[in-house]
């Protein structure tokens, strides 16, 4: 992990994968992760944590399927949303994206549920920033 300052656009600059976030830094035991999007994820839960988004450019969509029914929340650029735990969701990004999230490290990017992973979909638990 780096000591020194990371510019987010330099981070998003250094990888092209759709849906594979990178770790830019840890914070205790938190990963912030930056990722490019577009096109849609898939629906998943996470069972036990919140999930925070920062939109850092481009539109955001999530719908979500809550007691109530399913809705979608649009999120442009620097407005952020957090995805309550246990809460079915599925983020997509129609325009494309770049996305900050912060969530406990080890948590898979697909959830603890969720449906079948399509091939543009990487599930993983974020992949360190160099590589």
């Amino acid at each position: 992990m780096s000591i020194e300052p990371i510019a987010l656009s330099e981070a998003l600059a250094s990888f092209d994968a759709l849906w594979s976030p990178r770790i830019v830094t840890r914070v205790n035991d938190y990963d912030a992760r930056v990722a490019k999007v577009e096109g849609e994820h898939i629906w998943h839960v996470h069972d036990d944590t919140d999930e925070f988004f920062l939109v850092l450019d481009g539109e955001l969509h999530i719908s979500l399927r809550e007691p109530d029914g399913e809705r979608t929340v649009r999120l442009p650029t620097g407005a952020v949303f957090t995805v309550p735990r246990g809460t079915e969701h599925k983020p997509s990004a129609p325009a494309g994206a770049a996305i900050l999230m912060f969530e406990p490290t080890g948590t898979p990017t697909v959830g603890d549920r969720h449906a079948e992973i399509p091939d543009h979909i990487d599930a993983t638990t974020g992949h360190a920033l160099d590589s």
